[in-house]
Parts: C-alpha cells; sequence; structure tokens
C-alpha cells in the first residue's frame, strides 16, 4: 500500500491534465518511448550490487520510492512497469525483485485506475458497457498471470535489453510517422 500511495495522490490530483493534455500530444509518448529505453540501457549494462533481493523485505522508503517512480507512467508513453523496475534498480533492488513487485503493485494500481475514470466517465458510460467492461479486465488480468513467470525468468536471463530496444525503436518509427504526416 506504501507503493500505491502515490499514484493515488498524484492521479488524483492531475487526471484532468493527464487526460486533456498529455494524452493528446503524440510527440510525447515517442519521446518517452525513447527515454524509457535508453534509461533501461543503461540500468540493464550498470553494475551495483544489489542491496535487496526480496520483494516482501524492502524497507519502507524503498516502497515509497518506488511508487514515486510508478508516477512516472502517468506520461503517456511511459511503461509503468518499466518505471518502477527502473525505480527499485536505481533503489538497490535485483532484477528479478524488481520485476516481481512491479507485477504485483500492478493490481492495485490499474484497479484503481479503471476504477476512477470509470467514475469521471460514468455520464457517457451504459450499464451494458459494464459486461464488457468486466470481461476485459479479467482477460487482462488472467493473461498477466499467465506471462508473469515467463517474464521473471526472461529477465532474470537476458535482462531488459530487448525491451529497450523495442521502445527505441517503436519511438523512433513514431517521430518519423509523425513527421512525415506533418504532425510535428
Amino acid at each position: 500500500l506504501v507503493a500505491f500511495a502515490p499514484a493515488v495522490v498524484i492521479g488524483f490530483l492531475a487526471y484532468g491534465f493527464i487526460k486533456t493534455v498529455l494524452f493528446e500530444t503524440p510527440l510525447v509518448i515517442c519521446i518517452a518511448l525513447i527515454v524509457g529505453g535508453v534509461l533501461l540501457l543503461w540500468l540493464d549494462r550498470m553494475k551495483k550490487i544489489p542491496a535487496y533481493l526480496d520483494a516482501d523485505r524492502y524497507p519502507f522508503r524503498v516502497y515509497f520510492l518506488i511508487g514515486l517512480f510508478q508516477c512516472l507512467a502517468m506520461i503517456p508513453g511511459v511503461s509503468r512497469s518499466g518505471a518502477t523496475i527502473a525505480g527499485g534498480l536505481l533503489l538497490g533492488t535485483d532484477k528479478r525483485s524488481a520485476a516481481e513487485f512491479s507485477f504485483f503493485l500492478a493490481l492495485p494500481t490499474m484497479g484503481a485506475a479503471v476504477a476512477y475514470d470509470l467514475f469521471k466517465n460514468r455520464d457517457v458510460l451504459d450499464f451494458s458497457d459494464l459486461g464488457l467492461i468486466a470481461i476485459g479486465f479479467v482477460a487482462a488480468f488472467i493473461s498477466a498471470l499467465a506471462v508473469v513467470r515467463f517474464l521473471l525468468d526472461f529477465v532474470s536471463k537476458r535482462g531488459f535489453g530487448p525491451f529497450a530496444w523495442w521502445r527505441i525503436a517503436v519511438g523512433v518509427v513514431g517521430i518519423i510517422g509523425l513527421a512525415a504526416t506533418g504532425a510535428l
């Protein structure tokens, strides 16, 4: 809950800005993808001996600071898991426990974000939409659980390089696309 609290406060206070300004700027997404990719490459190459190997035993301060890093994901194009994993690594966690904690932190964070967004948009929602939303939420949850083990093993063996390069490539292609269409 300590890591979840910053997202609740900042998400509530900045909701309008996030939805009306940041989500309307495709260049922000492209730049965030590239910066996030470069950060992941740097973190992957960093040779820091981890101080914390077990996500269940991080100090209170580390949980809270990872929660602040999670708030960066309110910027479109910043990966929530990437932000929390990067924060964890900068704070001295090992790759596997950082990835593990990121997945656990996703549950309350994304659940609260969806609930708040539904509440804010309740005037345009029809009760018949709720069934489809629930099905989508359950399907996403089950899918996430199914890939967590694979991703944890992948990250501990191969690191974040493949994810980082993918982010950089998508960001560059996005900027080229924006420039080609005159949207820059």
